[in-house]
Protein backbone atom coordinates (compact mmCIF):
# COMPACT_ATOMS: atom_id res chain seq x y z
CA UNK A 1 0.00 0.00 0.00
CA UNK A 2 1.37 3.69 -0.66
CA UNK A 3 1.98 6.32 2.10
CA UNK A 4 -1.01 8.16 0.00
CA UNK A 5 -3.35 5.46 0.59
CA UNK A 6 -2.13 4.43 4.03
CA UNK A 7 -2.72 8.26 4.80
CA UNK A 8 -6.02 8.19 3.22
CA UNK A 9 -7.31 4.80 4.84
CA UNK A 10 -6.27 6.35 8.70
CA UNK A 11 -8.26 9.59 7.44
CA UNK A 12 -11.15 7.43 6.85
CA UNK A 13 -10.77 5.66 10.05
CA UNK A 14 -10.68 8.75 12.21
CA UNK A 15 -13.67 10.17 11.03
CA UNK A 16 -16.06 6.74 11.16
CA UNK A 17 -14.42 6.17 15.10
CA UNK A 18 -15.21 10.31 16.06
CA UNK A 19 -18.52 9.78 14.48
CA UNK A 20 -19.50 6.76 16.25
CA UNK A 21 -18.28 8.34 19.74
CA UNK A 22 -20.24 11.22 20.35
CA UNK A 23 -19.86 10.60 24.07
CA UNK A 24 -16.84 9.16 26.12
CA UNK A 25 -18.89 6.11 27.26
CA UNK A 26 -19.53 5.45 23.19
CA UNK A 27 -15.74 6.53 22.92
CA UNK A 28 -15.20 3.44 24.87
CA UNK A 29 -17.37 1.51 23.05
CA UNK A 30 -16.14 1.98 20.10
CA UNK A 31 -12.11 1.22 21.37
CA UNK A 32 -13.99 -2.10 23.12
CA UNK A 33 -15.50 -3.19 19.53
CA UNK A 34 -12.28 -2.91 17.97
CA UNK A 35 -10.36 -4.00 20.30
CA UNK A 36 -12.09 -7.37 21.01
CA UNK A 37 -11.83 -7.87 17.15
CA UNK A 38 -8.27 -7.97 17.63
CA UNK A 39 -8.64 -10.75 20.76
CA UNK A 40 -8.73 -8.80 23.73
CA UNK A 41 -10.91 -9.94 26.23
CA UNK A 42 -12.83 -8.52 28.99
CA UNK A 43 -11.51 -8.56 32.78
CA UNK A 44 -13.29 -8.04 35.75
CA UNK A 45 -11.81 -5.99 38.23
CA UNK A 46 -13.42 -7.48 41.32
CA UNK A 47 -11.86 -10.83 39.96
CA UNK A 48 -8.77 -12.26 40.68
CA UNK A 49 -6.24 -11.47 37.42
CA UNK A 50 -4.04 -14.45 36.11
CA UNK A 51 -1.90 -13.06 33.20
CA UNK A 52 0.80 -14.92 31.36
CA UNK A 53 3.03 -14.20 28.15
CA UNK A 54 0.95 -13.12 24.90
CA UNK A 55 -2.78 -12.33 26.93
CA UNK A 56 -4.88 -9.54 25.78
CA UNK A 57 -7.01 -8.21 28.38
CA UNK A 58 -9.25 -4.89 28.95
CA UNK A 59 -11.01 -3.48 31.80
CA UNK A 60 -13.22 -0.40 32.20
CA UNK A 61 -13.44 2.31 34.97
CA UNK A 62 -16.80 4.43 35.36
CA UNK A 63 -18.18 3.73 31.30
CA UNK A 64 -15.71 6.07 30.02
CA UNK A 65 -12.23 5.12 30.66
CA UNK A 66 -10.26 2.19 29.61
CA UNK A 67 -7.28 0.02 30.36
CA UNK A 68 -6.21 -2.39 27.53
CA UNK A 69 -2.51 -4.09 27.12
CA UNK A 70 -0.97 -6.71 25.94
CA UNK A 71 1.18 -8.76 28.61
CA UNK A 72 4.66 -8.88 27.05
CA UNK A 73 7.08 -12.25 26.92
CA UNK A 74 9.07 -11.60 29.87
CA UNK A 75 7.77 -9.94 32.99
CA UNK A 76 6.68 -6.63 33.41
CA UNK A 77 9.69 -6.57 35.96
CA UNK A 78 11.91 -7.43 33.83
CA UNK A 79 10.81 -6.20 31.00
CA UNK A 80 8.70 -3.12 31.85
CA UNK A 81 5.95 -1.46 30.64
CA UNK A 82 5.50 0.61 27.18
CA UNK A 83 1.80 2.67 27.74
CA UNK A 84 0.23 5.12 25.47
CA UNK A 85 -2.22 7.41 27.38
CA UNK A 86 -4.98 9.78 25.87
CA UNK A 87 -8.31 11.05 27.27
CA UNK A 88 -11.88 10.34 26.04
CA UNK A 89 -13.65 13.22 27.09
CA UNK A 90 -14.05 16.58 25.67
CA UNK A 91 -15.72 20.30 26.09
CA UNK A 92 -19.81 20.53 25.68
CA UNK A 93 -23.05 21.18 27.44
CA UNK A 94 -24.29 18.50 29.47
CA UNK A 95 -28.05 18.17 30.71
CA UNK A 96 -28.81 18.57 34.23
CA UNK A 97 -30.36 16.32 36.37
CA UNK A 98 -33.84 18.12 36.53
CA UNK A 99 -33.77 19.30 32.72
CA UNK A 100 -37.53 20.52 31.45
CA UNK A 101 -37.63 24.29 31.08
CA UNK A 102 -41.05 26.37 29.63
CA UNK A 103 -40.09 29.14 28.71
CA UNK A 104 -42.50 32.04 26.57
CA UNK A 105 -43.86 29.08 24.66
CA UNK A 106 -41.06 27.19 24.14
CA UNK A 107 -39.33 23.33 25.78
CA UNK A 108 -36.19 23.98 26.56
CA UNK A 109 -33.55 21.58 28.00
CA UNK A 110 -31.30 22.98 31.23
CA UNK A 111 -27.66 22.26 30.57
CA UNK A 112 -24.25 23.21 31.78
CA UNK A 113 -20.84 23.90 30.16
CA UNK A 114 -18.63 20.98 30.88
CA UNK A 115 -14.79 21.97 30.54
CA UNK A 116 -13.57 24.99 29.03
CA UNK A 117 -16.28 25.61 26.19
CA UNK A 118 -15.69 28.24 23.51
CA UNK A 119 -19.64 28.76 24.05
CA UNK A 120 -20.37 30.53 20.74
CA UNK A 121 -19.90 27.88 18.58
CA UNK A 122 -22.26 25.79 19.81
CA UNK A 123 -25.35 28.59 18.36
CA UNK A 124 -27.23 27.37 15.27
CA UNK A 125 -25.76 24.17 15.43
CA UNK A 126 -27.87 21.10 14.40
CA UNK A 127 -27.04 19.47 18.15
CA UNK A 128 -28.63 15.70 19.19
CA UNK A 129 -28.10 14.08 22.56
CA UNK A 130 -26.03 10.92 23.61
CA UNK A 131 -24.55 9.20 26.86
CA UNK A 132 -26.35 6.48 28.83
CA UNK A 133 -29.55 6.15 30.62
CA UNK A 134 -29.63 4.12 34.66
CA UNK A 135 -32.47 2.28 33.91
CA UNK A 136 -33.99 -0.44 36.86
CA UNK A 137 -34.87 -3.63 35.36
CA UNK A 138 -36.56 -5.57 37.68
CA UNK A 139 -34.82 -5.61 41.13
CA UNK A 140 -31.94 -4.35 39.83
CA UNK A 141 -29.93 -1.39 37.51
CA UNK A 142 -27.91 -1.07 34.61
CA UNK A 143 -27.02 1.42 32.50
CA UNK A 144 -27.90 1.49 29.00
CA UNK A 145 -25.58 3.68 26.24
CA UNK A 146 -27.94 5.54 23.90
CA UNK A 147 -27.74 8.35 20.83
CA UNK A 148 -30.31 10.10 19.98
CA UNK A 149 -28.47 9.98 16.17
CA UNK A 150 -31.05 12.88 14.53
CA UNK A 151 -31.31 16.97 14.96
CA UNK A 152 -33.10 17.83 18.25
CA UNK A 153 -31.74 20.61 19.74
CA UNK A 154 -30.73 24.12 18.65
CA UNK A 155 -29.24 27.41 20.45
CA UNK A 156 -30.37 29.87 18.20
CA UNK A 157 -28.69 33.43 17.94
CA UNK A 158 -30.25 36.23 18.54
CA UNK A 159 -30.74 38.51 15.16
CA UNK A 160 -28.51 41.59 14.95
CA UNK A 161 -31.80 43.95 14.65
CA UNK A 162 -31.80 43.10 18.53
CA UNK A 163 -28.47 43.63 19.38
CA UNK A 164 -26.68 46.07 17.68
CA UNK A 165 -24.05 46.51 20.11
CA UNK A 166 -22.31 43.00 18.80
CA UNK A 167 -20.72 44.25 16.20
CA UNK A 168 -18.65 46.92 18.25
CA UNK A 169 -18.80 45.61 21.45
CA UNK A 170 -18.20 41.66 20.31
CA UNK A 171 -20.86 38.51 21.51
CA UNK A 172 -21.35 37.92 25.50
CA UNK A 173 -22.90 34.94 26.32
CA UNK A 174 -24.27 33.88 29.90
CA UNK A 175 -23.85 30.00 29.89
CA UNK A 176 -26.69 30.28 32.37
CA UNK A 177 -29.07 32.91 30.52
CA UNK A 178 -28.33 31.92 27.07
CA UNK A 179 -26.95 28.45 26.17
CA UNK A 180 -30.31 26.64 26.69
CA UNK A 181 -31.24 24.88 23.61
CA UNK A 182 -34.45 24.83 21.96
CA UNK A 183 -36.44 21.24 22.66
CA UNK A 184 -39.49 22.00 21.44
CA UNK A 185 -42.48 24.42 21.23
CA UNK A 186 -44.15 24.46 24.95
CA UNK A 187 -46.62 21.09 24.20
CA UNK A 188 -43.80 18.82 23.14
CA UNK A 189 -43.04 15.85 25.31
CA UNK A 190 -40.48 16.54 28.34
CA UNK A 191 -37.11 14.84 28.36
CA UNK A 192 -37.71 11.95 30.11
CA UNK A 193 -40.80 10.38 27.65
CA UNK A 194 -38.51 11.39 24.79
CA UNK A 195 -35.97 8.67 26.26
CA UNK A 196 -38.74 6.16 26.76
CA UNK A 197 -39.65 6.67 23.26
CA UNK A 198 -35.88 6.65 22.05
CA UNK A 199 -35.00 3.02 24.07
CA UNK A 200 -38.28 1.53 22.82
CA UNK A 201 -37.84 2.13 19.65
CA UNK A 202 -34.20 0.35 20.01
CA UNK A 203 -35.84 -2.57 21.31
CA UNK A 204 -36.23 -1.87 25.05
CA UNK A 205 -40.48 -2.15 24.45
CA UNK A 206 -41.07 -2.63 28.57
CA UNK A 207 -39.16 0.40 29.73
CA UNK A 208 -41.35 2.81 31.49
CA UNK A 209 -40.79 6.54 32.55
CA UNK A 210 -40.85 5.64 35.91
CA UNK A 211 -37.81 3.30 35.35
CA UNK A 212 -35.39 6.11 34.39
CA UNK A 213 -33.40 6.33 37.74
CA UNK A 214 -31.15 8.53 36.08
CA UNK A 215 -28.81 9.95 33.17
CA UNK A 216 -25.27 11.32 32.17
CA UNK A 217 -25.91 13.06 28.59
CA UNK A 218 -24.36 15.57 26.45
CA UNK A 219 -24.93 17.43 23.20
CA UNK A 220 -23.05 16.78 20.20
CA UNK A 221 -22.69 18.28 16.77
CA UNK A 222 -24.58 15.65 14.18
CA UNK A 223 -22.36 17.30 10.83
CA UNK A 224 -20.35 14.49 9.99
CA UNK A 225 -16.75 14.41 10.68
CA UNK A 226 -15.36 15.51 6.73
CA UNK A 227 -11.81 16.03 4.79
CA UNK A 228 -11.90 19.59 3.18
CA UNK A 229 -9.28 22.35 1.77
CA UNK A 230 -8.19 22.13 -1.71
CA UNK A 231 -6.38 19.16 -1.83
CA UNK A 232 -7.72 17.26 1.06
CA UNK A 233 -5.27 18.95 3.74
CA UNK A 234 -7.54 19.38 6.73
CA UNK A 235 -9.65 17.31 8.99
CA UNK A 236 -12.26 19.06 10.41
CA UNK A 237 -14.36 16.94 13.05
CA UNK A 238 -15.98 17.28 16.45
CA UNK A 239 -13.78 16.50 19.51
CA UNK A 240 -10.60 16.16 18.10
CA UNK A 241 -9.45 17.11 21.18
CA UNK A 242 -9.08 14.49 21.98
CA UNK A 243 -10.44 11.05 20.34
CA UNK A 244 -8.21 11.75 17.47
CA UNK A 245 -5.56 10.76 20.60
CA UNK A 246 -8.06 7.97 20.96
CA UNK A 247 -7.68 6.66 17.64
CA UNK A 248 -4.17 6.70 17.49
CA UNK A 249 -3.36 4.81 20.35
CA UNK A 250 -6.19 1.89 19.92
CA UNK A 251 -4.86 1.58 16.41
CA UNK A 252 -1.25 1.76 17.28
CA UNK A 253 -2.19 -0.69 20.39
CA UNK A 254 -3.28 -3.62 17.62
CA UNK A 255 -1.34 -2.89 15.24
CA UNK A 256 2.04 -3.45 17.74
CA UNK A 257 0.47 -6.75 18.36
CA UNK A 258 1.60 -8.07 15.04
CA UNK A 259 4.84 -8.45 16.95
CA UNK A 260 6.23 -10.03 19.90
CA UNK A 261 7.22 -8.23 22.62
CA UNK A 262 9.65 -8.48 25.62
CA UNK A 263 7.90 -5.66 27.37
CA UNK A 264 4.03 -5.53 28.23
CA UNK A 265 2.44 -2.91 26.22
CA UNK A 266 -0.46 -0.81 27.19
CA UNK A 267 -3.17 2.12 26.24
CA UNK A 268 -4.71 4.03 28.93
CA UNK A 269 -7.62 6.20 27.86
CA UNK A 270 -9.40 8.53 30.74
CA UNK A 271 -12.48 10.32 30.92
CA UNK A 272 -12.78 13.54 32.75
CA UNK A 273 -9.12 15.38 31.72
CA UNK A 274 -11.14 18.46 30.43
CA UNK A 275 -12.03 19.22 33.98
CA UNK A 276 -9.06 18.28 35.75
CA UNK A 277 -8.81 14.26 35.83
CA UNK A 278 -9.67 14.87 39.69
CA UNK A 279 -12.09 11.72 39.83
CA UNK A 280 -11.96 7.70 39.76
CA UNK A 281 -12.12 7.32 36.14
CA UNK A 282 -9.54 10.45 35.74
CA UNK A 283 -5.76 10.29 35.25
CA UNK A 284 -5.65 11.33 39.46
CA UNK A 285 -8.01 8.21 40.15
CA UNK A 286 -6.64 4.75 40.56
CA UNK A 287 -6.50 3.27 37.03
CA UNK A 288 -3.55 3.05 35.77
CA UNK A 289 -1.65 2.91 38.63
CA UNK A 290 -3.48 -0.27 40.47
CA UNK A 291 -3.96 -1.64 36.64
CA UNK A 292 0.01 -1.57 36.11
CA UNK A 293 0.57 -3.44 39.69
CA UNK A 294 -2.36 -5.93 39.19
CA UNK A 295 -0.39 -6.77 35.91
CA UNK A 296 2.79 -7.46 37.36
CA UNK A 297 1.07 -9.57 40.55
CA UNK A 298 -0.84 -11.59 38.28
CA UNK A 299 2.24 -12.79 35.97
CA UNK A 300 3.07 -16.19 36.30
CA UNK A 301 6.02 -17.15 38.48
CA UNK A 302 5.53 -13.43 40.37
CA UNK A 303 8.73 -11.57 41.28
CA UNK A 304 10.36 -9.63 44.17
CA UNK A 305 9.90 -6.05 44.59
CA UNK A 306 7.91 -6.35 41.23
CA UNK A 307 6.43 -2.89 40.56
CA UNK A 308 9.18 -0.74 41.74
CA UNK A 309 11.07 -2.47 39.27
CA UNK A 310 8.56 -2.71 36.36
CA UNK A 311 8.22 0.98 36.43
CA UNK A 312 11.89 2.02 36.26
CA UNK A 313 12.35 0.21 33.04
CA UNK A 314 8.80 1.66 31.69
CA UNK A 315 7.74 4.93 29.81
CA UNK A 316 4.74 6.85 29.03
CA UNK A 317 3.55 8.94 26.07
CA UNK A 318 0.67 10.91 26.88
CA UNK A 319 -1.18 12.39 23.98
CA UNK A 320 -3.43 15.04 23.30
CA UNK A 321 -3.71 17.22 20.66
CA UNK A 322 -1.53 20.53 20.48
CA UNK A 323 -1.88 24.42 19.53
CA UNK A 324 -0.74 24.58 16.02
CA UNK A 325 -0.37 27.96 14.80
CA UNK A 326 -3.08 30.25 13.62
CA UNK A 327 -2.63 32.64 11.14
CA UNK A 328 -5.03 35.22 11.87
CA UNK A 329 -3.20 35.39 15.57
CA UNK A 330 0.48 34.05 15.35
CA UNK A 331 1.40 36.74 18.33
CA UNK A 332 -0.29 34.61 20.49
CA UNK A 333 2.47 31.85 20.20
CA UNK A 334 5.98 31.54 21.20
CA UNK A 335 8.14 32.65 18.13
CA UNK A 336 10.20 29.76 17.92
CA UNK A 337 8.17 27.00 18.49
CA UNK A 338 4.88 27.28 16.36
CA UNK A 339 3.82 24.25 15.23
CA UNK A 340 2.12 23.86 11.68
CA UNK A 341 -0.96 21.57 10.62
CA UNK A 342 0.55 19.23 8.06
CA UNK A 343 4.11 18.70 9.31
CA UNK A 344 3.79 15.93 11.58
CA UNK A 345 3.91 15.21 15.57
CA UNK A 346 4.40 18.13 18.38
CA UNK A 347 6.90 17.44 21.39
CA UNK A 348 4.97 19.74 24.54
CA UNK A 349 7.05 21.29 26.62
CA UNK A 350 6.49 23.99 29.95
CA UNK A 351 9.13 24.47 32.48
CA UNK A 352 6.66 24.70 34.55
CA UNK A 353 5.86 21.05 34.68
CA UNK A 354 2.29 21.58 32.71
CA UNK A 355 3.51 18.94 30.05
CA UNK A 356 5.68 16.58 31.27
CA UNK A 357 8.60 16.50 28.81
CA UNK A 358 11.93 16.58 29.83
CA UNK A 359 15.20 16.24 28.16
CA UNK A 360 15.41 12.50 28.05
CA UNK A 361 11.87 11.60 27.27
CA UNK A 362 11.32 13.96 24.56
CA UNK A 363 14.43 12.64 23.34
CA UNK A 364 13.41 9.26 23.51
CA UNK A 365 10.26 10.03 21.39
CA UNK A 366 12.38 11.98 19.20
CA UNK A 367 14.20 8.91 18.15
CA UNK A 368 10.78 6.79 17.87
CA UNK A 369 9.77 9.42 15.63
CA UNK A 370 13.05 9.46 13.07
CA UNK A 371 12.71 5.63 13.08
CA UNK A 372 9.35 6.37 11.49
CA UNK A 373 11.14 8.64 8.65
CA UNK A 374 9.12 11.58 10.97
CA UNK A 375 10.52 14.88 11.76
CA UNK A 376 8.21 16.09 15.18
CA UNK A 377 7.53 19.78 15.81
CA UNK A 378 7.68 21.39 19.46
CA UNK A 379 5.23 23.74 21.08
CA UNK A 380 5.77 25.76 24.17
CA UNK A 381 3.62 28.96 25.51
CA UNK A 382 4.27 32.15 25.74
CA UNK A 383 6.23 32.99 28.82
CA UNK A 384 3.59 35.76 29.51
CA UNK A 385 0.77 33.48 28.45
CA UNK A 386 -0.84 30.29 30.85
CA UNK A 387 -0.42 27.24 29.93
CA UNK A 388 -3.06 23.88 29.79
CA UNK A 389 -2.35 20.82 31.37
CA UNK A 390 -2.53 17.35 30.09
CA UNK A 391 -3.21 13.77 31.69
CA UNK A 392 0.71 13.61 31.38
CA UNK A 393 2.18 15.34 34.16
CA UNK A 394 -1.05 13.94 36.85
CA UNK A 395 -0.53 10.02 35.45
CA UNK A 396 3.66 10.62 35.86
CA UNK A 397 2.89 11.38 39.33
CA UNK A 398 0.68 8.52 40.00
CA UNK A 399 3.24 6.65 38.91
CA UNK A 400 6.92 7.79 38.11
CA UNK A 401 6.49 6.62 34.64
CA UNK A 402 8.85 8.61 32.68
CA UNK A 403 6.79 10.85 30.65
CA UNK A 404 6.35 12.80 27.42
CA UNK A 405 3.40 14.86 25.95
CA UNK A 406 2.84 14.77 22.69
CA UNK A 407 -0.35 15.81 19.80
CA UNK A 408 -1.12 16.35 16.53
CA UNK A 409 -1.06 20.55 15.48
CA UNK A 410 -4.78 21.51 15.12
CA UNK A 411 -6.77 24.72 15.13
CA UNK A 412 -9.99 25.63 16.70
CA UNK A 413 -9.64 23.54 20.05
CA UNK A 414 -12.77 23.48 22.28
CA UNK A 415 -15.02 24.48 19.58
CA UNK A 416 -17.48 22.70 18.84
CA UNK A 417 -16.15 21.65 15.45
CA UNK A 418 -12.17 21.23 15.43
CA UNK A 419 -9.21 21.05 13.05
CA UNK A 420 -6.53 19.42 12.31
CA UNK A 421 -4.62 17.93 9.66
CA UNK A 422 -4.81 14.92 7.31
CA UNK A 423 -1.29 14.22 7.18
CA UNK A 424 -0.54 13.99 10.70
CA UNK A 425 -3.57 11.09 11.37
CA UNK A 426 -1.45 8.32 9.81
CA UNK A 427 2.76 9.30 11.14
CA UNK A 428 1.65 9.79 14.79
CA UNK A 429 -0.21 5.96 14.39
CA UNK A 430 3.22 4.71 13.25
CA UNK A 431 5.60 6.65 16.16
CA UNK A 432 3.13 5.01 18.83
CA UNK A 433 3.17 1.49 16.62
CA UNK A 434 7.10 1.61 17.01
CA UNK A 435 6.99 2.81 20.49
CA UNK A 436 4.97 -0.15 21.63
CA UNK A 437 6.13 -2.69 19.19
CA UNK A 438 9.43 -2.21 20.90
CA UNK A 439 13.18 -2.64 19.21
CA UNK A 440 12.15 -6.10 18.63
CA UNK A 441 10.05 -4.61 15.69
CA UNK A 442 12.55 -2.36 14.38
Amino acid sequence: MTNIARMADAVADLLGFIDRSPTPYHAVSESVHRLRAAGYQSLDPAELWELGPGDRRYTQRGGGSLLAFEVGQRSPAEAGFAVIGAHTDSPNLRVKPLPDVLEQGYRQLAVEPYGAVLLHTWLDRDLSLAGRVHLREGGRARSQLLDFERPLLRIPNLAIHLQREVTSKGLKLDPQRHAAPLLGLADAPPLHELLVTELRARGLAEVAVEDVLGFDLMTYDTQPSAVAGARGEFVQAPRLDNLASCHAGVCALIAAGEHESAATRALVLYDHEEVGSRSASGAAGPLLAEGLERIVNAFKGGSPQGLPRALARSALISVDMAHAVHPNHADRHEPGHRPVVGRGPVIKVNANQSYSSDAHSAGDFRAFCEREGVTPQYFVSRSDLACGSTIGPISAARTGLATVDVGNPMLSMHSCREQAGSADVEPMIAVLRGFLAGPEAA
